[in-house]
């Protein structure tokens, strides 16, 4: 008979890239009860002596929610075990600590095994880091309140076969965070201002993902639920509605700008980013 999920099988199940057997355990449809399991899951981390460094957020790409049965954003922390800085990327001090590096050449490329996350897919995406917690929820107050952004990749893993889950299940399971790659990040004055023209430059970028030099897709800043500093209000606005928010210094991985691509061993994935200066990445899948 069918158990209900817990936070221990879970992250056993992504610590050891393990696919859960779906016939052993309950489906998960509460919403509540799957961000229990996420903290639940989080004290664990915390135990075992990682430390958070920010958020990620999941399904702020609209076009992509058919594809997955998901409806709505879903986020979790990003972990100092987690976060891989690619070579030029950032200072070695804490993400948000010092001076950002500017942006120009691309980094080294980052190698990853694609053995340690279980179905892994990859995604490029927009990070931002705060110097404070915005004081509204919107876009304009967290662009007051960003300190630098950056280009990322985002490993994210489904412990549900097939990648089939309900929003639920995938807010429990860590809200599907595998990894994060950071490649260099640039002040955030380099938008410009008024606001209204640096969010519309942000919303205007473009992204290719390319697979071993082939095109596989492309992407705009605005995929992420308009823009990447909307998307960090909306995490803002959700965590206030919990009495909580962003804490000075966290770095946040706005959603990604394609959709979630899987990735194999012997591959070699690349990102070309056009209407700002920030470098594209690139990973080896070994």
């Amino acid at each position: 008979m069918p158990v209900p999920l817990t936070s221990a099988t879970i992250l056993d199940a992504c610590d050891h890239a393990r696919s859960l057997d779906r016939s052993r355990y309950e489906a998960l449809d509460d919403l509540a009860r799957a961000e229990a399991l996420q903290a639940s899951i989080a004290i664990a981390r915390l135990a075992r002596g990682e430390r958070p460094v920010g958020y990620k957020i999941g399904f702020t790409n609209r076009s992509i929610w058919p594809l997955y049965g998901v409806f709505h954003p879903i986020w979790a922390p990003v972990w100092n075990a987690t976060l891989i800085r690619a070579a030029g990327g950032l200072p070695t001090a804490d993400p948000g600590a010092g001076e950002p590096l500017a942006g120009g050449a691309a980094p080294a490329p980052v190698t990853l095994a694609a053995a340690r996350f279980v179905e892994p897919r990859i995604e490029p995406e927009i990070v931002v880091a705060l110097r404070e917690a915005p004081a509204a929820d919107t876009p304009e107050a967290v662009l007051a309140a960003a300190d630098w952004i950056a280009h990322g990749l985002e490993i994210v893993q489904s412990p549900f076969p097939g990648w089939r889950f309900s929003a639920a299940e995938a807010f429990a399971a860590q809200a599907l965070h595998g990894a994060l790659v950071l490649g260099p990040a640039q002040p955030v004055s380099m938008l410009g201002a008024p606001a209204a023209q640096a969010l519309a430059r942000l919303g205007a970028l473009e992204v290719e993902l390319l697979c071993d030099g082939r095109l596989v897709e492309r992407g705009r800043g605005a995929n992420a639920l308009d823009g990447p500093m909307h998307a960090v209000a909306h995490l803002s606005r959700e965590l206030r509605r919990r009495g909580r928010s962003i804490e000075p210094g966290s770095l946040v991985s706005t959603g990604t700008l394609t959709d979630a691509q899987p990735i194999g061993p012997g591959q070699r994935w690349e990102t070309r980013l056009r209407g700002l200066d920030l470098p594209g990445l690139a990973l080896d899948v070994r």
